[in-house]
């Protein structure tokens, strides 16, 4: 299934090796949108390294995460033998959780971190879930084979809803397509870089 996805030419797989820490985005461009801009500025504003697989439109194909295997890909494989945290960026959307950020994976304590920083920074209108309980079972990020739970100290699920990668001025997401940023976006990032600045 991941073979087959990434031998589309409307796809671009990227790794990039810096720190332990990384970033992933593996449902990006045209899937969940702006979920490869975050999660690549975030790296690059932090030493972080940053694997990202990138559909163009109007492909978009959802594989779960689960079978994103790294035997079946080179760049994945070396990238999750290089770090030993990361916090994987998903876009997401119900209705009934329609402004809610939840932080789902393994590394609970570092998603208890992520959590603080994102409460006293997001605008009010966001709920932070970080209670695995909480969050709806299909989005916690708990499966032993999801990606985000691979490497050594495994990591964080973050899963943003539309109005946060939504950039409402322009009626497009925010990064997409020519799109400029949106300003709760910066915020995020922004807040996700000092997270990491201060977590040990």
């Amino acid at each position: 299934m991941l073979r087959s996805l990434l031998a589309r030419p409307e796809v671009t797989e990227v790794a990039q090796l810096r720190s332990p820490f990384g970033l992933m985005a593996f449902h990006g461009g045209n899937l969940e949108r702006a979920t490869d801009a975050i999660a690549a500025e975030v790296a690059e504003r932090t030493g972080s390294s940053y694997y990202g697989v990138i559909q163009n439109a109007p492909l978009r194909e959802h594989i779960p995460s689960t079978k994103f295997d790294p035997t079946h890909s080179p760049r994945l494989a070396g990238f999750l033998d290089h770090v030993d945290t990361v916090i994987a960026v998903h876009g997401y959307g119900r209705d009934d959780r329609f402004w809610d950020v939840l932080l789902g994976g393994r590394n609970r304590d570092l998603a208890g971190h992520l959590a603080q920083h994102l409460r006293d920074g997001l605008p009010d209108e966001f709920g932070v879930i970080d209670d695995v309980e909480d969050i709806p079972r299909g989005l916690r990020g708990q499966h032993s084979a999801n990606p985000v739970n691979l490497p050594t100290n495994a990591g964080v699920q973050l899963e943003l809803p539309p109005p946060l990668r939504w950039n409402k001025a322009e009626s497009n997401w925010s990064d997409h397509e020519g799109t400029g940023r949106a300003s709760q976006v910066t915020i995020l990032i922004d807040l996700l870089v000092a997270a990491l600045a201060s977590w040990d």
